[in-house]
């Protein structure tokens, strides 16, 4: 906090978020050190005690009485010495000043028994955290609630605190007074999804528990009931398996506390495991996308197909119901993971089913009232459409990569900078990002330049691949516009029915009974 404001902004942090009336006294009963709001000040700088002055990051004053024998060392009758005052406050020239004049930067006080870096971290002043530090704060010091500073930046959610801490070598896997790490304490006592994702890109024990209960954190995460800490953890690999003290599994607290979302959650992802250990299904795991094309192609087919058949014709019937199995087969071999790919392999299918309609049947039949040359610029098109396709997918769209060593030294950097926020560092991927570069969160990954994720291609359009997508989407725009000129000539040819005589409903109706009737005759299509 720099100069004071609103108690309830500065101190009701983490679990406890009372409102403004409430706010002092839930801090007390929670044991948080709570600095007097302040407001402004009336009465002579020159006659406040150095614990106002401190306070009130008066420099001078408290020179003076520095000066005049007040020892910096010394605690008030709250058992609180100038420093944690300063630290609380984030007087970081206070702070200096005093650690010059003897003050010990460990020191223990108030009723937590807290050293300086403890308030400040519960304050999230991020530069004070990393002035401490600089001048030797021990970050695995221990308060009177058995919290080290890492576990208190997790409890009060100060992700960019935590991302230092880290950068200075904390470990993740630390444990506190109760045997819980950093990752158990935010499944247990923090409902908001940062935290507990931010500390999984460090990957600490999943399988790691507390000394006394034998929770894992997944065990934390379902008993406190957090959604978000159970999806996150699961997606992470997190052992479902482990039982703890009581001979409990994740599963086995859910049922006990008959949360009906979290149990469907561990049933779904037992059965979505079980079913990897297969030995056939891990097979077709590895083909996922390729079944996924086939049964796109496949279903694109049969509704041509059933659109051919006469209103009364079973086979039609049950087409359909051979079309909602394949779709429900497919939920269940392909992945979610890939299933980001669908829209993807419904644009190929359709592509691949109006190039074999121009190619059998309209190519030939525009050949007999005009000359071959102009079918070149769309046989062109075709094929740079696939190419520009395959380069665009495959090409890489400018994902900033990092080494881990890189990535610390980018936190320290920018934290001992005052920068280390949302706009120059990037929580998901630690990264700093570059100027135009955005998180995308279907890729997981910061990209340079970016331009919006594509669902057509399934991939991300950045400083790589930018030009093939737009020369991707030119020639695709081309064949379209041919395409769709040769079918207006191929209907006009055709069709029986006259667009200003019969209405647009019965001309457009006929000329798609022509267009399917004519694909069944070219053998695109098989009659029962």
């Amino acid at each position: 906090m720099a100069g004071g404001g609103p108690a309830c902004k500065n101190h009701c942090r983490g679990p406890h978020r009372p409102d403004v009336r409430s706010c002092r006294s839930i801090c007390r009963e929670k044991d948080v050190p709570v600095l007097p709001a302040l407001q402004p000040i009336d009465e002579d700088p020159g006659t406040c005690d150095i614990v106002k002055a401190t306070q009130y990051g008066m420099l001078e004053r408290c020179r003076e009485l520095v000066e005049a024998g007040y020892d910096v060392r010394q605690a008030d009758k709250e058992n609180v010495t100038l420093l944690h005052w300063a630290a609380i406050s984030n007087r970081q020239e206070l702070v200096k000043y005093y650690i010059s004049k003897g003050a010990v930067v460990d020191q223990l006080g108030g009723d937590l028994n807290s050293t300086p870096l403890h308030w400040a971290i519960r304050q999230g002043h991020l530069p004070m955290v990393t002035l401490l530090l600089k001048c030797g704060a021990d970050p695995s010091l221990i308060d009177g609630e058995g919290f080290s500073s890492i576990h208190l930046a997790v409890l009060f959610q100060h992700v960019p605190i935590v991302a230092y801490l880290m950068s200075k070598g904390q470990n993740i896997d630390t444990a506190d007074f109760s045997g819980l790490a950093p990752l158990m304490l935010s499944a247990q006592k923090v409902s908001r999804p940062e935290p507990t994702r931010f500390l999984l890109k460090f990957k600490p024990s999943l399988s790691a528990v507390g000394s006394v209960q034998k929770n894992t954190a997944l065990h934390w995460a379902v008993t406190s009931g957090n959604v978000s800490a159970v999806e996150l953890l699961l997606e992470a690999g997190a052992n479902m398996d482990i039982k703890n003290v009581k001979g409990e599994t994740a599963l086995d607290l859910a049922i006990q506390t008959q949360n009906r979302f979290i149990i469907y959650m561990l049933m779904e992802e037992g059965r979505m495991r079980s079913k990897r250990n297969k030995g056939l299904l891990r097979i077709m795991e590895k083909y996922e996308l390729f079944l996924l094309l086939a049964s796109c192609l496949t279903v694109l087919w049969a509704i041509g197909y059933v659109m051919n058949l006469s209103s009364d014709s079973w086979l039609g019937c049950l087409l359909l119901f051979l079309l909602v199995g394949m779709a429900l087969s497919v939920r269940f071999f392909v992945g979610v993971k890939n299933l980001r790919y669908l829209p993807t392999a419904l644009m190929l299918s359709s592509v691949f089913w109006m190039s074999v309609t121009w190619f059998f049947w309209f190519m030939p039949d525009i050949l007999y009232v005009t000359n071959a040359i102009v079918e070149i610029p769309v046989m062109f098109s075709l094929v740079g459409r696939l190419y520009f396709f395959y380069k665009a997918w495959r090409t890489d769209p400018g994902y900033i990569k990092s080494s881990e060593k890189d990535k610390k030294e980018n936190i320290a950097a920018l934290a001992e900078a005052g920068c280390l926020d949302f706009r120059t560092f990037c929580t998901s991927c630690l990264v700093r990002k570059p100027l135009r570069s955005v998180h995308c969160v279907p890729c997981d990954s910061c990209v340079a330049r970016y331009d919006p994720h594509s669902l057509w291609i399934a991939q991300c359009i950045g400083v790589g691949n930018h030009h093939y997508y737009l020369l991707f989407l030119s020639s695709l725009t081309v064949t379209s516009v041919w395409l769709l000129y040769q079918s207006l000539l191929y209907w006009s040819n055709h069709c029986i029915t006259s667009y200003h005589a019969d209405g647009a409903w019965t001309y457009f109706f006929e000329a798609v009974q022509v267009l399917f009737s004519n694909s069944r005759r070219a053998g695109l299509v098989t009659s029962p």
